[in-house]
Formats: C-alpha cells, structure tokens, sequence
C-alpha cells in the first residue's frame, strides 16, 4: 500500500472496492449499518477483505478514504447522507461563483461537496495545518479536478505564528490544538489570522464559513470578527459545538450579538446565518 502523504500516489482508482467491499459498503448505504455505532465494525470487515484505502466519489467528488483511523472518513464512506444537512444548509447560502471557507477542512468532505456546488467560477479556501490530512486533502481535490479549491497548509489561530497539534492515532480528524512542550506527540505547525489568510487568498467576501477546529473555535473567530471588516464576515456559517466546554470565549453568543441569528442545531454543529 502507498502511504497516505507520498509525494507521487497511486492515481484516483487503484484502491477503488473490489467486489466484496462494494457490497458491503452498498449494504450500509441501504440499510441502519450506516449509522456511527456500526462504522468501526464496517471499517474493520472492508479493512479485512483489503488492506488499505478506498477510492470512492462522495457528493460528486472524488475521494481516497483511509477510513481505519479516521471517523470523518469512516463517516462519508458509509453514509451518503453524511453531514447533509449541514451541507444542504451551507449549499442554500453560497451560490454559484460564490466563496466558501473552511476551517478545519480535513480531508475535505465540505470542501469539495461545496466546490462542486459553487463550479469554477466560484472560490474555496480549504484550511487545514497537520500535514498527513492535508496531504489526503491535497489529492482528493486534484483527483476530484476542483481548480477552484485554495488550499491552505497551516492553522487559523488567533496570531500569526506557530502552533503544536497533538495527533489522535485513533482518529486523525480529532487532531487539536495544545499548549506548551510537554505533549510529546504534538507537532509544530503554521498558525495565521483567518483575516490574513483571507487577504492572502485574495477574499473580499464569505457566503459561507463552515469551522471545526477541536475546541478552538473560539481562538480563531473572536479576534476575526473584533477586527475584519464587516464586508468580510460571513453570511452564513456552521461551527462546530461539541467542544464548546474547552473555549475560552462563548464565540456563539459574541456571533449572537453581532448579528447572527440560529437557525438550527444538529448533534454536532450549529447553523447561523448573519442578519
């Protein structure tokens, strides 16, 4: 098997499913098998009848899932209705020719769904620092063939600098951000302002941001709306919730008094739009 962040992969299809993973994998998409409880134990059984990723499309882009240690993965591979309707919600708000920002895009299973949505005319700014995510990001946009898709190889933070991320070998999508020397499976990576990444990106507006950023959602979006001009903030937005106990900020209620109205709440996200 080619390692997931080798510089010259294995082209989109040499890891597609052989017949008995197809089955299995067509089984959960039709059955309950595809809710979370039951991912792990598909992962396992599709890891058993081959070794190694799978090169599948999901909501019209193509992707190779390494879905044995990552949930987001897992997620998309087994369920075609993965995240929709966070996705339905930020499709609804970024037209075509629009801009979609993504903070934490992993390995792009909103990124490229929007990119497709928005088509060329249109701008993503994908946002993710740990290398080996960014790398399945990198090729699952370029086998996808997104030209409009910026990536962004480093961590929306509060300053520009540096930051440690601290990697969850169980799930490489729960990566997050840590302070000090002492954890010693972090790593050091780039860390910007979102503004500045916008700038750099040449943004003048947002029709949607989707953030997910492991507790430090706060970090990134405080300073962001202290600071950018308004003709920069979003229109509309999901952030992730279920870290909210780690923020320093209660970044909702200070989008809340900006302007911001909820318009719904899923198990992990809540969906604001800007008034």
């Amino acid at each position: 098997m080619i390692p997931d962040n080798d510089p010259s992969p294995a082209p989109f299809g040499a890891f597609a499913p052989n017949a008995a993973q197809a089955a299995v994998i067509s089984l959960a998409h039709r059955s309950r098998l595809r809710r979370g409880a039951f991912r792990p134990m598909l992962s396992r059984l599709v890891n058993l009848l081959r070794a190694g990723p799978v090169d599948v499309h999901y909501q019209g882009a193509s992707f190779r899932f390494y879905h044995q240690a990552s949930a987001t993965e897992r997620g998309a591979l087994f369920n075609p209705d993965y995240n929709l309707e966070e996705l339905d919600f930020l499709r609804a708000h970024a037209p075509t020719g629009g801009v979609f920002v993504d903070v934490g895009a992993n390995v792009g299973t909103y990124a490229l769904a929007l990119a497709r949505h928005i088509g060329p005319e249109g701008k993503v700014i994908a946002i993710e620092p740990h290398p080996v995510t960014h790398a399945r990001l990198a090729f699952n946009a370029a086998a996808s063939g997104f030209g409009q898709v910026r990536l962004v190889a480093a961590a929306a933070g509060p300053v520009d600098g540096e930051l440690m991320i601290e990697t969850d070998g169980e799930n490489l999508g729960a990566s997050h951000i840590v302070s000090g020397a002492s954890h010693r499976k972090a790593i050091r990576v780039q860390a910007l302002r979102l503004q500045r990444i916008l700038e750099n990106a040449g943004a003048s507006r947002i029709n949607a941001l989707k953030i997910d950023v492991e507790g430090f959602e706060d970090r990134v979006l405080t300073g962001f709306f202290s600071n950018a001009p308004q003709a920069l903030w979003p229109g509309a937005v999901v952030i992730e919730h279920l870290s909210r106990g780690e923020w320093l900020h209660d970044c909702l209620a200070d989008m809340r008094a900006r302007g911001y109205i909820e318009t719904g709440k899923t198990r992990s996200n809540t969906l604001l739009v800007r008034s």
